[in-house]
């Protein structure tokens, strides 16, 4: 184990501060984990851990061991240093630097009836990591995020996600990528918009089946439109005609996993 970092000069320390820029975790290929859940699931989700910075005064070495197997990666820090690197209150002592992973369409595994996920130009942290978290909750094969604005590693995705962003299969591509990888692996492209007259829960998407989703400002570009299986909406009953994005998700998603009788379709 390393000795315990008193400083807030100490260059680990500085580096955790800059690893907050996106242009700094690209760079670096490296980003923050936040507490026991997330580090815990990022291990599981086959990520490679860096090193784990904990604060003895919060959280127990034994008790780090059961999540931690390599003495080598722990760094104590001492709990005003720890306080100043932490994103949010409740890390549990722990604050951990992964190797980010390639997040592309040929590396996704899918089931014999894969139900996807798309999202088109999503740009809010906290809509994407919660869109993760029902993802997970409906056990669907992957999210496959298109144009992307929103970077899988900003620490509002971690932690709205609650993890779930290391466990679920992800993918970055464009639309016109991800249009024809759909279409060769012959998945049903249903996209939910405004104009369209086929409510969602009138499709049937008990085979090979993506969900597509824009953005709640502009919609779905024509480009998915034009090469949808089917337009879906959502009927409104109220003043307003859409919803933000993640809830929108869920409600389609967990009808499509309705239809499934609830069985995860996850491979890995």
């Amino acid at each position: 184990m390393h000795p315990i970092i008193t400083s807030l000069q100490n260059p680990k320390i500085k580096n955790i501060l800059a690893l907050e820029k996106a242009r700094e975790r690209k760079s670096q290929n490296l980003f923050v984990i936040e507490g026991t859940k997330e580090l815990a699931l990022a291990i599981d989700g086959g990520y490679k851990i860096n090193s784990v910075f904990f604060c003895p005064e919060i959280i127990e070495s034994k008790q780090l061991q059961t999540i931690v197997k390599h003495d080598q990666l722990l760094i104590p820090v001492q709990q005003n240093v720890f306080n100043k690197i932490a994103y949010r209150e409740s890390t549990g002592g722990i604050i951990a630097l992964g190797e980010q992973k390639q997040h592309r369409l040929d590396t996704l595994k899918l089931s014999s009836r894969p139900l996807i996920l798309v999202l088109e130009a999503v740009e809010k942290p906290g809509n994407l990591g919660a869109v993760l978290r029902t993802a997970d909750a409906a056990g669907i094969d992957a999210v496959i995020i298109c144009d992307q604005r929103a970077d899988f590693y900003n620490p509002n995705v971690i932690r709205s996600s609650v993890g779930c962003v290391f466990t679920n299969q992800t993918a970055s591509a464009t639309s016109e990528e991800t249009i024809q990888w759909l279409q060769q692996n012959e998945v049903a492209i249903y996209c939910t918009y405004l104009k369209a007259s086929k409510p969602y829960h009138e499709v049937d998407y008990t085979e090979a089946s993506a969900i597509i989703m824009g953005t709640e400002a502009v919609g779905l570009s024509e480009e998915w439109t034009k090469n949808s299986t089917e337009n879906i909406i959502i009927p409104m009953q109220g003043k307003i005609d859409s919803m933000n994005v993640s809830t929108a998700a869920a409600v389609v998603i967990f009808e499509a996993s309705r239809q499934r009788g609830f069985r995860c379709n996850r491979l890995v």
